[in-house]
């Protein structure tokens, strides 16, 4: 039976080829993501075994958005027993602008201003190859790669960007080098009390790191220096600092894994449905051989075992060939990457044998699950049928089981989809809705060769009209087998519900930011922005002095601690109620001084009401405390978060190195001339190089734009499961043009044109196209515009309904399917009409 298997699938290469693609590309997926993931954690790893050896603890902040650690605690730590050298560290994100005035991109590598050591405590000083060390203010180094990649040369005048600290012109007086220099880094290292003025509020090290002495441990060494520190400090060890590094690049990569795991899955799965439909048809196609082998003898058992052996093969040679394709297109990603200048270090590709494993396990179980159920088919053959001419057919009874459990999961869909739009807060309603999308979908697909009749018979008399008889033939010829069209379209139908979902959350994201503009939340002139991380706070001030501004009202980013938790939210300079009024349900607008206002959500979450005192401290629950009075509640404002503090509050309770706006919002003074007072706020920021001016149309379309960059990515990462749906096509219309080819041919036989055959299998395949299609389009605007309702208190209030977009996806289909045709399509015209009729072999 194994002999009989193999010359099966060495006889037809072309069903083989076309199965093979759909595994293929599913795995090539699962693989790529595990490889361009494993090679960036391997590349950071070894940078952090080089950056941070030689730390045996480090001391720092047990929470972010603190000053740091205390400068004076390093004479303490020294003296803690087993501490051999002490060696603090200052830095910090920075933008540097070149000698022409350009700022330097460095494309998300790290673009970082710090102190220069010159002489070895802990770690070893960096390798100075050209120039001199920076020793006074003004002076600073640069890593070798980066002067080489920038265009930097000694001698040359930067201006170095922070955002809390003023805008420093520095002259490159040396070039040097590290083990971890690569991939677009940027180091600029300043005099160590110049880096301590510019990057920190003058009193704190961003941490400190500790060597221990020969014998002691890391772990007794981060415990003793614990006891000597404060409660807002901590000790890690050496290992636990490499530890950390490397767990916030493994999740920083899992955006990218979880989106290429995400498609492949996806992949595959749209692959089973074309891999159960080839087999089914192989089986029908098949029957006379196969009862034939039971009537000499062959056993049910061994019939199935023949069938799932041929798909064991395939999906062995299916997976090998994806896990080849996954390595290309790692290595293809990882070139575009470097293309874009994303600044990624540089390293080899990395194949861990867990990839191979789960590549080939997961292609080839998806294969033998997928034929199984057409295998078991096969076994059930009885020998008597080899003396017919027909091929087998599902049993009416069969249906109606398949449209019975349909039908109840349907009724299952309905109800999780109604609780999910009862449910009080978002995350059980996304879960509910979750679920009717998972029961809908697999109603969708145990119904469909019901719903193929209701939706090709008169989508078939509207596109078939023009054609005549070639229409009717071909309505007939796609509803003849209601399991296989259902089967070849569900395949689309997955492909064409994720983009329409996605089409629906993207579009109503981007009305639900033109509605903020239109209807008057957002009524500043113009908006001041930062792409390279907070607006700095000196820029803000600038555009105050500029002639002809109204108010300048700025929002910075607050975190603190109340009752031991640590909480976010905003902290207003400036008259808030000309660019973003908020709405009072309670109380009084007052945020004044030691005042405060908080929304109704967050009032309702934690008992908070005019009247009621809280008492702030910084976000490490240590330091300066203030206690704020709630004046009032407002109704939830996205733009302005759960609660709105002074300018003052933020300033006594965040440290000085993390001030920073998120927006400066700027209305133009009554009588000022709009256009003059834009000119003024561009040359007041010119000299901060990373703030853009924009008005609220241009801010609209920068947000908006960002949207549609984002689902152009999922746009693009989803077409393969549209690339497989239409393999899927070629693939059944192919087998059905063997299937039927004494039909073809007598209908050549009768008169048929050849022009008239291709024509009609054109039509059918247009036809199945649609169908799924629109299954897709109709569950993606419905579950798509659920999933925005869900996201109301995330900021999108509106949902919006792409139609076009939907009409387009559809008119897509249709020439998907008749793509997808013209191949069978030339094949079944060449039928000969002699041979077909005489039942010769194709």
């Amino acid at each position: 039976m194994r002999t009989v298997a193999v010359r099966n699938l060495r006889s037809h290469k072309v069903r083989l080829l076309l199965t093979l693609v759909s595994v293929l590309l599913g795995t090539a997926f699962v693989s790529g993501s595990f490889v361009f993931t494993d090679t960036l954690k391997r590349s950071f790893d070894a940078i952090f075994a080089t950056s941070d050896e030689g730390i045996d603890a480090r001391v720092q902040p047990r929470e972010d958005f603190t000053a740091g650690v205390p400068t004076d605690l390093v004479r303490r730590i020294a003296r803690v027993p087993g501490v051999a050298a002490v060696q603090p560290q200052i830095g910090a994100q920075v933008a540097v602008v070149d000698a022409h005035g350009t700022r330097i991109s460095t494309g998300g590598a790290p673009s970082q201003g710090g102190a220069w050591q010159d002489r070895r405590t802990v770690q070893d000083p960096p390798e100075l190859v050209r120039g001199a060390a920076p020793t006074a203010t003004g002076q600073v180094a640069v890593n070798e790669s980066a002067a080489t990649r920038y265009h930097l040369a000694v001698g040359d005048r930067i201006t170095v960007v922070a955002p809390n600290a003023a805008v420093t012109t520095a002259r490159v007086v040396g070039l040097y080098r590290v083990a971890f220099d690569t991939g677009g880094y940027l180091g600029a290292l300043f005099p160590p009390r110049q880096a301590l003025t510019l990057f920190t509020d003058g009193r704190h090290y961003t941490t400190i790191d500790v060597s221990a002495r020969a014998g002691v441990t890391q772990a007794t060494l981060a415990a003793r220096i614990e006891r000597v520190l404060p409660a807002d400090l901590e000790a890690r060890t050496g290992r636990q600092v490499r530890d950390d590094d490397t767990q916030d690049v493994a999740d920083a990569l899992s955006f990218i894994t979880v989106i290429l795991l995400g498609f492949g899955i996806v992949a595959l799965l749209v692959g089973t449905f074309i891999i159960y439909n080839t087999f089914s048809m192989i089986v029908a196609q098949r029957q006379r051989e196969l009862a034939l082998l039971r009537a000499v003898g062959a056993s049910r058992r061994q019939v199935q075992r023949s069938v799932v052996f041929e798909s064991l093969v395939t999906g062995l040679v299916g997976s090998a060939l994806g896990l080849a394709g996954g390595i290309g297109l790692a290595y293809g990603l990882r070139a575009l990457l470097d293309a874009l200048d994303v600044g990624l270090p540089a390293g080899e590709l990395v194949l861990l044998v867990r990839t191979v494993v789960v590549s080939i396990l997961l292609g080839t179980a998806v294969t033998v699950v997928a034929a199984w159920s057409p295998a078991r088919r096969a076994s059930r053959i009885a020998p008597v049928a080899a003396m017919r001419e027909e091929f087998a057919t599902p049993t009416a009874a069969g249906l109606r089981r398949r449209t019975a459990l349909g039908a109840t999961v349907a009724a299952l869909a309905v109800l999780g989809t109604i609780l999910g739009l009862v449910a009080g807060d978002a995350g059980s309603a996304a879960s509910f809705t979750g679920l009717g999308l998972l029961a809908a979908v697999i109603a969708t697909m145990l119904l469909s060769p019901v719903l193929a009749r209701w939706v090709i018979h008169p989508l078939g008399r509207v596109v078939g009209r023009p054609f005549g008889v070639l229409g009717r033939l071909a309505r007939t010829n796609a509803v003849r087998n209601p399991r296989r069209t259902a089967a070849t379209g569900f395949a689309l139908t997955l492909g064409m519900l994720l983009v329409t979902g996605i089409a629906v959350v993207g579009a109503s994201a981007k009305a639900s930011i033109g509605e903020l503009f239109s209807n008057g939340d957002v009524r500043a002139d113009y908006i001041l922005t930062s792409d390279a991380g907070p607006l700095p706070v000196r820029a803000a001030a600038a555009a105050g002095q500029v002639a002809g501004v109204g108010s300048t009202t700025e929002l910075h980013p607050m975190v603190v601690t109340v009752a031991g938790d640590q909480v976010t939210g905003t902290a207003v300079d400036g008259p808030l109620e000309r660019v973003l009024p908020v709405t009072m349900t309670v109380g009084r607008e007052s945020y004044g001084g030691t005042d405060m206002i908080v929304s109704e959500t967050y009032a309702a979450d934690h008992g908070w009401r005019p009247g009621t005192t809280h008492r702030f401290t910084g976000a490490g629950g240590t330091g300066p405390a203030v206690t704020v009075r709630v004046t009032g509640v407002y109704r939830d404002a996205d733009l302005v978060g759960p609660w709105v503090v002074s300018g003052t509050t933020y300033r006594t309770l965040t440290p000085h190195n993390r001030w920073g706006d998120d927006v400066a919002l700027v209305t133009v003074a009554a009588g000022a001339d709009a256009g003059a007072v834009r000119a003024g706020l561009e040359r007041a920021v010119n000299d901060f190089y990373v703030v853009d001016v924009r008005d609220r149309d241009e801010f609209r379309g920068y947000v908006a734009g960002q949207v549609d960059g984002l689902l152009g990515l999922l746009y693009g990462l989803l077409a393969l499961a549209i690339v497989i749906a239409i393999l899927g096509i070629v693939n059944t219309q192919a087998l059905s043009v063997v299937e039927r080819r004494r039909e073809l041919g007598m209908l050549r036989a009768v008169g048929m044109q050849r022009a008239q055959v291709r024509r009609t299998v054109y039509l059918e395949s247009l036809l199945i196209a649609v169908f799924g299609a629109f299954l897709g389009v109709v569950l993606g605007v419905a579950y798509g515009s659920l999933f925005t309702r869900t996201l109301h208190d995330e900021g999108l209030r509106v949902i919006s309904v792409p139609w076009v977009q939907a009409v387009v996806f559809l008119v897509l289909a249709a020439v998907v399917g008749v793509l997808a045709a013209l191949w069978p399509g030339w094949r079944a015209a060449r039928t000969p009409p002699l041979d077909a009729v005489s039942g010769a072999a194709a």
